[in-house]
């Protein structure tokens, strides 16, 4: 064979390929892996130009895939005050006397969690003195709701209840009064349109900032679950202009209730926009919201008498959407929290009878029966689940999360491991910024479920492993090139220094990323190499 660009060896290779499940060295020619072997081999791979990188006894594993993430639109989502350290109110309005202003004066904050108000209504009234009269969006960790200053409503010229196409809220009290908590989309974007922006270049660099430090935690690719406002493509086109992305990444625009024929004929021309590390495809649903905002759509409601709605106010709009998309060839994935969401979702599959297309996707699943497990792996859908979020419960459901769905549907938080055993492809990602998007995280608390999930059982770590490898590959339609080391594949590496299926969850969290590879270009090298 032609000489390869670079030969990996000194490694344990876990291929996950059963037809060589591990080796000791890997061959990469043009982005792509060309032979798979031993340490013997090296010396008949090697050219006069071909680098060797030894590896020093690093596990190197298929490169990571974050399987949910928001990398662009995250940018503008994590803007301002990290209030995610935040516990309670005094923490919170501590936090905001000294937090910055912006251009107009305004305090913008992210990752407030919504355990913080101690049970109490997210309410203005209780963080009004700390702004001093400044105009405040904070957004809450789950990135559906978001808590504005009186000054943020009277700049917005809201002053009472509003009706909306999808399911979104201006909270009021029993007067009419907006209480500041804003609710979905449409309803936050009412505020949020006010807020200073960064500018185009200061995106630019935070995108290869951020995308640059995912690759140090192994991360070689990313199934980005938004288009921002449009611009996106324009924007990591200005970025390959100047040089690379250190990841690959794979977007889906959202289709919102209301969309029209010409909307879905959009969203299918867009399929297969691409530049050289990205492109568009899929499509984004949202059958819900969040269990804490009181918009996951529930069998049953909740502690608050809520959760009882669809985000799409006709449920079966949307499932006629997506029939549409699967036979125009477009895979969705559609976020469902409740169980009434996700049972819908896997109705709809259901109603293509047999002769859908593409292999839908439902994303992050916190609560769902024993009934519908099965379907999942009859139906070919695919669970994309984010286990960094049940670090937001807490074991004994003392939290807003179990409070609101009670003990029952706590109780069944986040299934990874029963899905995975009911045959489900399962993939696994952070929703940065959610969580933080630091790849060994969501390693390890697949492994290691916190909070309402921790009665629940674990993935063992090759499970892991594997819902961010060969299960990623599986779910973007990919595993012919991606999620295994065998020849063929794309050069998407990742070498650990622990073994990342053996090591103990502890310690896999803070161990080195030896080396980062995405699409044969070295994107992490650790200063030992």
């Amino acid at each position: 064979m032609p000489a390869p660009d670079t030969v990996l060896t000194g490694a344990r290779v876990r291929t996950l390929d059963p037809g060589r499940p591990e080796a000791r060295a890997v061959a990469v020619r043009d982005g792509e892996i060309v032979a798979v072997g031993d340490e013997a081999d090296v010396r008949d791979w090697r050219g006069p130009g071909t680098e060797v990188i030894e590896l020093h006894g690093a596990t190197l594993t298929p490169g990571l895939t974050d399987a949910h993430s928001h990398p662009v639109w995250g940018i503008e989502m994590a803007e301002g005050t990290d209030l995610s350290a935040v516990r309670d109110l005094d923490q919170l309005r501590a936090a905001l006397r000294t937090a910055d202003r912006g251009p107009g004066g305004w305090v913008t904050g992210h990752g407030l969690d919504h355990n913080a108000f101690g049970g109490r209504p997210v309410h203005r009234a209780l963080v009004e003195e700390a702004l001093a009269g400044a105009p405040a969006f904070l957004r809450l960790y789950d990135g559906h709701s978001a808590l504005v200053s009186g000054a943020a409503l009277a700049a917005a010229g809201i002053t009472g209840p509003r009706a909306f196409a999808q399911r979104s809220e201006i909270v009021c009290d029993a007067d009419g009064r907006p209480t500041g908590h804003l609710v979905e989309h449409a309803a936050m974007a009412l505020v949020g349109a006010l807020v200073p922006k960064p500018s185009y270049a200061e995106r630019r660099t935070r995108l290869v900032e951020l995308l640059g430090s995912m690759a140090a935690t192994g991360l070689t690719g990313a199934h980005v679950m938004d288009l921002g406002d449009g611009d996106v493509p324009a924007l990591l086109a200005t970025v390959e202009y100047e040089g690379d992305l250190p990841l690959r990444l794979r977007l889906a625009p959202w289709c919102m209730p209301g969309a029209t024929d010409e909307d879905l004929a959009e969203l299918i021309a867009l399929q297969g926009k691409r530049g050289r590390h990205w492109q568009v495809g899929g499509v984004k649903f949202f059958m819900d919201g969040t269990v804490e905002g009181g918009t996951a759509w529930l069998e049953h409601a909740d502690c608050h008498g809520q959760g009882t709605d669809a985000f799409w106010p006709d449920p079966e709009a949307y499932a006629r959407a997506v029939r549409v998309l699967d036979a125009a060839g477009v895979r969705t994935a559609t976020h469902a929290i409740g169980d009434a969401a996700v049972r819908h979702v896997l109705d709809t599959v259901a109603s293509l009878g047999g002769q859908a297309r593409m292999r839908h996707r439902i994303e992050h699943i916190e609560t769902v029966p024993d009934d519908q497990l099965k379907r999942f792996a009859e139906l070919g859908v695919i669970a994309s689940m984010q286990p960094p979020h049940t670090a937001y419960t807490r074991a004994d459901h003392s939290d807003e999360w179990s409070k609101r769905l009670g003990g029952d549907r706590a109780g069944r938080a986040w299934r990874c491991r029963d899905l995975r055993d009911a045959g489900a492809v399962l993939a696994l990602g952070s929703d940065w910024p959610i969580a933080h998007h630091d790849a060994r995280q969501v390693l390890v608390t697949a492994r290691s479920p916190l909070g309402a999930a921790s009665a629940g059982r674990a993935l063992t770590g090759l499970m892991a492993l594997e819902g961010m490898t060969s299960h990623a590959a599986l779910a973007a339609g990919e595993q012919s090139v991606a999620g295994r080391i065998a020849p063929g594949c794309r050069a998407d590496l990742t070498a650990f220094a622990l073994d990342p299926v053996t090591a103990p969850p502890d310690e896999l969290a803070g161990a080195p990323v030896r080396l980062t590879m995405s699409g044969g270009r070295v994107t992490h090298r650790d200063g030992g190499l």
